[in-house]
């Protein structure tokens, strides 16, 4: 009885210690899934071209610095281009703009910063977020360009957890592509 006992005493420190490195493990992406909030009860009746570019020099959504050791970064899991383009062209798709890249219509979406940069310290740490998208629609006729931009700043106390930060950028990516869809501007020039 004994042997059994001790084979299930050490089966038993075996898995707790692979649960344990298993949930300490350092998260390496941030998990992105932008949502318009509210959508403006508009038809249109128009075909359109939408192209969405990064910007940025590098395509990473959180840096976490800490005195004395390297930044640590995390990515979107999905290309934040990607992710901004289905989910503006599916809410446009249900207002009746048909996507076709020929149109002479052409919105062109630019990502110019996305970051949330994160100061830890030893008992506390501060952040600070940024995201500005540009948003250019043009035709034969016209061109309109409006930037969108959301800034934040907050501070914690102990580690910065990611969840939060990515709960964080959520709602702010939210925000500013509700503000594209909602924009007055935006909405006038594609209805006409």
């Amino acid at each position: 009885m004994k042997p059994m006992a001790s084979m299930q005493k050490t089966l038993f420190s075996a898995v707790t210690a692979l649960l344990i490195v298993g949930c300490s493990s350092a998260p390496t992406h941030v998990i992105l899934a932008p949502q318009i909030i509210q959508t403006p009860t508009n038809t249109y009746n128009t075909q359109a071209s939408l192209n969405v570019v990064d910007m940025r020099t590098s395509n990473h959504i959180v840096q976490i610095s800490q005195e004395g050791e390297a930044a640590t970064i995390l990515s979107s899991q999905q290309r934040l281009e990607e992710l901004i383009n289905s989910t503006l062209s599916s809410t446009w798709k249900k207002q009746g703009i048909g996507f076709n890249s020929i149109a002479s219509t052409k919105i062109d979406i630019t990502i110019d910063k996305a970051i949330t940069s994160v100061t830890q310290k030893t008992m506390s740490y501060t952040t600070q977020s940024e995201l500005i998208i540009t948003v250019k629609v043009a035709n034969a006729q016209q061109t309109l360009t409006n930037t969108f931009k959301s800034r934040g700043n907050s501070e914690g106390a102990l580690k910065a957890d990611i969840a939060v930060l990515e709960r964080d950028f959520n709602n702010s990516l939210n925000t500013l592509l509700t503000q594209i869809v909602n924009s007055n501007d935006i909405r006038n020039f594609l209805a006409n």
